[in-house]
């Protein structure tokens, strides 16, 4: 993976303990930031770049697991290496159940760290591109008109242009402007493109002012 705008954060209350992991990390090309307690780290602003978490468990104040839900509860899914002198079973489980990437007990091999680090950063740099990806999605769904968004909800069921005319109640010629319409304003040229699209979308509600209607209905279905 290239090290180029990626960065590791490193949260340890024992300053040799968090030299020594920051001169780790530097050592191999990383950029990396320290940090002695969670709440020094929760009141950094960050870059939108790729990054991962080097967090010690036990902390003053607001401990690794708590600064873990309070990430997950901020809506920042940033990959967690736990590290701890005083781990125990249950305590891995429950940071590795709330989606942390590696729990390693002290001691350990900086081998180990760096082969944890590296992943980690793919992982985060793979789903910052996947949210990117549904945002343009998004964006380009929020063009569409109420009827298109009916359309595409039947369309991307599997509903032939005369299905969905019987169900939406209009002309067939009027489905296909809108199936036009529809690739051209989400870029996309195939049908298995837009199926695709609309799954990446998650639940969303056609937006008009007629109310509830069948296509609304089928796009709920989608979902």
């Amino acid at each position: 993976m290239n090290s180029e705008a990626a960065t590791v954060f490193v949260v340890d209350d024992d300053a040799a303990v968090r030299e020594a992991l920051c001169s780790l990390i530097r050592s191999v090309g990383l950029q990396v930031e320290c940090f002695a307690s969670a709440q020094e780290f929760v009141h950094r602003p960050r870059s939108d770049s790729a990054a991962c978490l080097v967090l010690d468990v036990r902390l003053p104040g607001l401990n690794g697991l708590e600064l873990q839900r309070h990430l997950a509860d901020a809506g920042d899914p940033i990959p967690i290496i736990f590290i701890t002198g005083h781990g125990d079973i249950p305590m891995s489980v429950r940071a590795m159940k709330a989606g942390a990437a590696e729990f390693l007990p002290k001691p350990f091999r900086d081998q180990d760290l760096l082969d944890a680090i590296w992943p980690a950063l793919e992982r985060d740099r793979a789903a910052r591109q996947q949210r990117s990806r549904r945002d343009t999605v998004r964006q380009r769904y929020e063009m569409l008109t109420a009827r298109e968004r009916e359309v595409m909800a039947l369309v991307v069921r599997g509903g032939l242009n005369k299905q969905v005319a019987a169900e939406l109640g209009i002309s067939e010629i009027t489905i296909k402007v809108h199936r036009r319409n529809i690739k051209r304003k989400m870029g996309t040229r195939s049908l298995a493109d837009l199926v695709r699209m609309a799954e990446m979308l998650g639940p969303m509600e056609p937006t008009g002012s007629g109310g509830e209607t069948a296509g609304s209905r089928a796009y709920t279905k989608v979902q």
